[in-house]
This record gives structure tokens, C-alpha cells and sequence, in this order.
């Protein structure tokens, strides 16, 4: 799916997340914290979500941390996702019982993704056959031995049809993060990775390794970042990222569906609502941090961006505190 820097917020998503024992903590957050910063980002729930376990019992995570499920696998109401999220002793966890639950649940959710190991019960109840998949890399071996009609690959990420399955916790994010770009668009993905300090605007799907660390898109925004309250002209961030400025345009454009402009502007925006939001800040000391010449281009430019002025955003958050 080609990128979009922005989309038109229809129905909402649901989202079941299927916890068995010992399973990974770091999985689960890396899915949950981009969906709740994409909801902060937006206004609204757009994805909600609730959790299950087998039989309704608390599950342990690997770490020991408790959750209380709000529900059996079987109680499940049809959803647009259904995360199956397992760990360790994921041998112990493949019965009849929970093959059974699992194909029930196939029927009840749009798309099915299994993380981590949760692909292996995936495939033990016959819901990967013929389809490319794969799982934590140190059970890929084992899985292609015993699973011969599934297609098992060492990438990060694989979707294919309504299954997706995920190789394991940092993964998770590149997941979720590629979701919210679909459901979303490019500029509220790059939000989440401004709020959650993530610095690769590029998450590796179907790839063995992440992108190199210093490719111009990273180079291009990290310096867009840093430089908010003197911001640089396009060619400067050209020369920065060691790339032809049309160059970088074309790339910008397959990457975000915006051009290098409309993403420094997106970000120095962003960072104007946050200062907003969290500082007590004059708007006109606002701006000159963002990098404008006058409170009034700011308040334009931020109207458009986020339909009030700053100073009506500054009410509107102090009264719903």
C-alpha cells in the first residue's frame, strides 16, 4: 500500500489481543504505546482494544507482570484484529483446546497476527497453510521442519492475505507503526516516532535488517528535528543527507506521500503544540522557537494544521485538565 500523508478518519478499529503465559511484555507494549500515542494524536479512540486469555485466567508475563483478561478466547466479539501474543513454553499452549479456540476466533477477526511465537499456534491449527509466515528467529528452524506446507522466511515482518505474522518485540513496532500509517497516514506516523523518540521514520518490514542508520530520509529528519527554532532551507538539509535535493524530494514523496517542506513544517507544527500544551510559554516566544518570524504566521500556519489558534488549544487543554 503506497503511503499517504494524510486520511480521513472513518470508523474506528477494534483490536483483541490474546495473552497466554510467560508471553512478552515488550511485544505487547510495542503494539499498545504506538496505537495510544496515535489515539492521543488524533483526538479520539481510534483504536481500541481489550485483552484475553484461553480461559479468561490472569496470565503472567515473562517478567511476572499480572493482566487480568477481560475475557475467555471463545467470549470473543468479532474484531477487525486478533494479536496472538506468546513467548515462551509456547509447546506447553499448543492443545486441542486452544487449536480449537484459535480456528473459532479465525472466523471472528478480520485479520489474525500471531508475534513472536504465537505463529507456531498459528500454524499448528492449520491457519498459515500454503502462506508465507514467520516467528522469533530462534524457533525457525524447528518451525520449518515441523510446518512443511508453509513458506517460513527470517524477516522482521510478513503479511499475507488477513495473516500477519511478527518475528518478535522490536518488530512489534514496525508493525504496529506501519498499521498506523495505512489506517492513519505518514504525518501521524511520524508523530508517534517524535513522541516515543523513535528515530528511524523507515520501520524494516519484510527485511532482514533495519536501514542503515545514516540514509538520508533518517539523516534529513533528524536534522529537521534539531533544527526547529532555526530551521534550514531545503538545500541545506540536501547537503546534510549527502543526497541531490531532488533527489531527496522523490524519495520524501515514496516515503511519506509529502514533500521534504511539508514534513519540516509538519514537525516544527508539532513541536509548536507540544510547547503549547506543556509550557507556559508566550505564543510569541512560541513561535520564535519554532521558527517563525511572528506569532501571527505561527497562528495562521497552526490554524490550518490543527483548526484553532494556539491560544484557544492553550484553553481548551488547561480546562480539560
Amino acid at each position: 500500500m503506497m503511503p499517504k500523508w494524510t486520511k480521513t478518519i472513518t470508523a474506528s478499529v477494534s483490536i483483541s489481543f490474546l495473552l497466554f503465559d510467560r508471553f512478552s511484555n515488550m511485544c505487547l507494549a510495542n503494539c499498545l504505546e504506538p496505537m495510544r500515542a496515535a489515539n492521543t494524536l488524533v483526538g479520539c479512540d481510534f483504536y481500541n482494544w481489550h485483552f484475553l486469555s484461553l480461559k479468561g485466567q490472569t496470565v503472567l508475563s515473562s517478567s511476572g507482570l499480572p493482566v487480568l483478561p477481560q475475557g475467555k478466547l471463545r467470549d470473543m466479539t468479532p474484531c477487525d484484529y486478533l494479536f496472538i501474543i506468546t513467548s515462551y513454553d509456547y509447546l506447553m499452549h499448543d492443545t486441542a483446546q486452544c487449536r480449537k479456540a484459535l480456528q473459532d476466533s479465525a472466523r471472528k477477526s478480520k485479520t489474525m497476527v500471531g508475534l513472536d511465537t504465537g505463529p507456531w499456534l498459528m500454524a499448528s491449527s492449520g491457519l498459515l497453510e500454503g502462506r508465507r509466515a514467520t516467528l522469533h528467529w530462534e524457533t525457525i528452524d524447528s518451525f520449518s521442519e515441523k510446518f512443511l506446507n508453509i513458506d517460513i522466511v527470517r524477516h522482521r515482518v510478513v503479511r499475507d492475505g488477513n495473516r500477519i505474522t511478527c518475528a518478535g518485540a522490536m518488530s512489534a513496532f514496525d508493525l504496529t507503526r506501519t498499521m498506523i500509517e495505512d489506517h492513519l497516514g505518514s504525518s501521524v506516523a511520524l508523530d508517534v516516532d517524535a513522541m516515543l523518540l523513535r528515530d528511524d521514520p523507515l520501520p524494516a518490514q519484510n527485511r532482514r535488517v533495519r536501514s542503515a542508520p545514516t540514509s538520508p530520509l533518517q539523516s534529513a529528519i533528524s536534522a529537521m528535528q534539531t533544527n526547529v527554532e532555526r530551521p534550514l532551507s531545503i538545500t541545506e538539509i540536501a547537503k546534510i543527507a549527502a543526497c541531490p535535493s531532488k533527489t531527496l524530494e522523490r524519495r520524501f514523496k515514496a516515503a511519506f506521500d509529502a514533500s521534504p517542506g511539508q514534513v519540516y513544517r509538519h514537525i516544527r507544527l508539532t513541536v509548536a503544540r507540544q510547547l503549547v500544551e506543556s509550557s507556559s510559554l508566550s505564543i510569541s516566544e512560541i513561535s520564535l522557537r519554532c521558527g517563525y518570524e511572528s506569532a501571527a504566521s505561527m497562528s495562521r500556519a497552526f490554524r490550518l494544521r490543527f483548526g484553532m489558534a494556539p491560544r484557544a488549544l492553550a484553553r481548551s487543554y488547561l480546562s480539560g485538565r
